[in-house]
């Protein structure tokens, strides 16, 4: 079969076509450039512990290098300090999100790629026209090497002005320059180490309404001013006064410091009307755009690739039915969507410019929390995302039973034991195209795997797994969150709950995978009419 064409080689294509190789799909990564990616600082990154997990599962080995994991959180108004919060593992346990220089991530990816014989970059790519049938997709490219080339699939991860999302005359309905932002990275000492910090109405002149810092690696910091949507433009001139400022308002004058980079940048918020268009999906900024009130635009796009590719692979290997292709628009359309309204309707109390409510009792720690949730990743600004009313649900069964994760929820992270002996995160096991049927089996640990195989309710379980008409792999956990013992869970390969049973029941099992893979694979339906467009499509 034909490979899959991955139009565009930032971080959420490249990280797709690294997903579908870890699933034995060859793919096509059309690169409008170069294939470098120039060094700019001040262009960051910030992954949240599952995003983060992901790309460490690809083999992005910069996370480790480049990468830092915030100590703290430190929330300023005026001239208070009105929150701190630990995190990490040496904390209170609050998740550290990931800072990473954007340019040192793809590199990572990118290096990752180049000992991946299922992948091929093909530099100088860029697409100007696309056909697709029911059997696949087929693109040309311009330039030196123009040329056609034909996929079983096509993802546009093309960014914000998807030619891809053009051809296809997808509507990209949304807000334009809901925040605007002034940037620096510079090499300089702050009085709180690797801690990130939100600096709401800052005391000094010209402190405008925020400021935030937050650490990189090698002593490098970024710092973010929140400037007025329609402003003037900031010179660099005022830029430099704007940061001597702020340091010495922080820092009781201006310490010593070397700019790295600076810049000014818009942020938009956006939804395609559709993400999938018969063999053809939208993914990352071709698909959505937000980040206002410190939401993660890249978040959502690396997201998306967790989501889409077991579902792709699946096709890919098996044919897969209707329902499961279009699931991937159902799930991350519906919930991106939910945190853009999160985000849009947090605007107005977060940037109203005062009023009554202001003063109002338990008003700034309300707004406090909205932006720490932000930031951090929490709450529906920024935790991962739950599929409850997934077209994949399991259908209702008096065996299931209810345990700390909901149904559609991503699972808790908690050890398990294989089959072989080995134990790992639960979280390594995702990504590789199987399901996975987890038995709750409290102090399985103490006995020798050659008893407990073949003790108890194992060998039925065993027979049941076989079973399912897709993949799957048994695993065994001594505890999992609000699970009693014998539960058993059965986990989708992007780490989301379909559902948790009371015992082993081999029927309803069997019912919950069929429905998590879509139901009976169907035959391709053709699309309402070929498509064939050129660059010059008017789609909004």
């Amino acid at each position: 079969m034909d490979p899959v064409i991955v139009v565009g080689a930032g971080p959420v294509g490249l990280a797709l076509a690294l997903a579908l190789a870890a699933q034995d799909v060859p793919s096509v990564v059309l690169d409008e450039g170069d294939g470098t990616d120039a060094p700019r600082p001040a262009r960051t990154a910030i992954l949240r512990p599952d995003t983060a997990a992901l790309v460490a599962r690809l083999g992005c080995t910069t996370l480790r290098d480049e990468g830092t994991r915030w100590s703290g959180w430190r929330l300023m108004r005026r001239k208070q300090l009105t929150r701190e919060l630990p995190l990490g593992e040496d904390g209170d346990g609050s998740p550290a999100p990931l800072h990473i220089p954007q340019h040192a991530l793809s590199h990572g990816l990118r290096d990752a790629i180049a000992g991946q014989d299922l992948v091929r970059v093909i530099t100088g790519s860029r697409i100007d026209s696309l056909e697709q049938d029911g059997r696949g997709v087929t693109v040309h490219t311009r330039g030196p090497g123009a040329t056609w080339w034909r996929g079983s699939h096509l993802v546009g991860c093309d960014g914000a002005r998807s030619t891809v999302r053009k051809l296809l005359g997808i509507r990209f309905p949304g807000r334009t320059a809901v925040e605007r932002h002034a940037v620096a990275a510079l090499r300089t000492d702050l009085p709180w180490p690797g801690e990130a910090l939100l600096h709401r109405q800052p005391p000094w002149r010209d402190g405008g309404e925020e400021v935030s810092a937050r650490p990189l690696s090698d002593g490098v910091w970024r710092l973010d001013w929140l400037l007025p949507s329609r402003g003037e433009l900031v010179t660099p001139d005022a830029l430099v006064a704007r940061l001597r400022d702020t340091l010495a308002g922080w820092c009781g004058e201006t310490p010593p410091y070397e700019l790295l980079d600076t810049g000014v940048y818009t942020l938009h918020h956006r939804l395609a009307r559709r993400w999938r268009s018969g063999r053809a999906f939208l993914a990352g900024d071709a698909a959505h755009l937000l980040g206002a009130v410190g939401t993660q635009g890249l978040d959502e796009g690396l997201r998306d690739v967790g989501n889409l590719a077991w579902k792709m692979a699946e096709d890919w290997h098996h044919g897969a039915s209707e329902i499961l292709l279009d699931s991937y628009q159902a799930e991350r359309r519906t919930a991106v969507a939910a945190r853009l309204r999160a985000a849009d309707q947090s605007l107005p109390i977060l940037r109203g410019g005062g009023g009554l409510r202001t003063y109002m009792p338990g008003a700034a720690r309300g707004h406090d929390t909205l932006l720490a949730d932000g930031h951090l990743g929490n709450g529906p600004l920024g935790a991962p995302p739950s599929y409850p009313y997934s077209p994949l649900a399991a259908p209702y069964a008096e065996a299931q039973t209810t345990v700390g994760t909901p149904p559609g929820g991503p699972v808790a992270d908690v050890r398990v034991t294989t089959p072989d002996g080995a134990t790992v995160r639960i979280g390594e096991r995702f990504g590789l195209g199987r399901l996975l049927v987890v038995l709750v089996a409290p102090g399985t640990g103490v006995w020798d795997r050659r008893h407990w195989l073949t003790a108890g309710v194992m060998p039925r379980l065993a027979a049941a797994v076989n079973a399912l008409p897709v993949r799957a792999e048994l695993l065994v956990a001594e505890a999992y969150p609000g699970a009693s013992a014998h539960n058993v869970l059965l986990v989708r390969p992007d780490g989301h709950l379909v559902a948790a049973f009371g015992g082993v029941r081999p029927l309803e099992l069997y019912a919950a995978a069929d429905a998590a893979r879509g139901g009976t694979p169907s035959a391709h339906a053709e699309p309402d009419a070929p498509v064939t467009t050129d660059r010059t499509a008017n789609v909004n």
